[in-house]
């Protein structure tokens, strides 16, 4: 198959897109309401966390199945609810707001004013983490889980922000993070899913090489 290589468009871009360095990424990236909540999110939880106490080896089992269930949750999240297509339900049409946003994510990659996780969305991952909290038999334990998680969107939510400015790759991890996410813009949207992690990916088999699957027509119009 002939190689056609992914390039990022050369569209002028609003000087709030030129951050080069980390530090002007992260003075971008916290004047946003999301990563604000999350960052504030992460604080307390971590500070409750150690207030409470109760360390047991047990809660290193907590953390393992969130760390290793999040990168399929990622890349079911970005398949079936960021990539959803409106539907007809009982004759109205039925489009969700973070797909809305997603697309437009999508139609111009490099505008970080609309990176950002809706809030809908963290208060829908706070009420899931809090009611799975609820099961466990402990504060010791339901804010491990807390912490976990905090960390973990935090993660997320930088990474997939850092990708999208001029920052550029200073490390194999996160060069390898840098490419994939740019190959789902640039290349398929149909590949690449992970964001924070690329084991999805790999698992579900959605992690090609990059001459294997065709240019798509719609990266940037995802209902084309």
């Amino acid at each position: 198959m002939t190689s056609v290589t992914a390039t990022v468009p050369t569209a002028s871009v609003r000087g709030s897109r030129r951050a080069r360095t980390l530090g002007e990424a992260f003075s971008i990236f916290a004047r946003h309401l999301s990563p604000v909540l999350i960052m504030l999110t992460t604080v307390g939880v971590v500070a409750a966390r150690v207030a409470v106490a109760d360390w047991r080896w047990g809660q290193l089992f907590i953390v393992a199945i969130v760390v290793a269930l999040q990168p399929f949750i990622e890349w079911t999240t970005h398949v079936f609810v960021l990539h959803a297509r409106p539907r007809r339900l009982l004759g109205r049409e039925l489009d969700l707001y973070v797909a809305k946003k997603h697309r437009r994510h999508h139609a111009d990659p490099r505008d970080l004013d609309i990176l950002s996780m809706p809030v809908p969305g963290l208060i829908t991952i706070a009420a899931i983490t809090s009611g799975v909290a609820a099961l466990l038999g402990s504060w010791g334990d339901r804010l491990t889980l807390g912490v976990t998680v905090a960390v973990l969107v935090l993660v997320y939510e930088w990474v997939h922000f850092l990708i999208h400015t001029d920052y550029k790759p200073r490390t194999s991890a996160y060069r390898k993070l840098y490419q994939h996410h740019r190959l789902h813009h640039y290349r398929n949207e149909n590949y690449w899913y992970g964001v924070s992690r690329r084991f999805g990916d790999q698992v579900l088999r959605t992690n090609p090489a990059k001459d294997e699957v065709p240019l798509s027509p719609t990266c940037k119009a995802l209902l084309g």
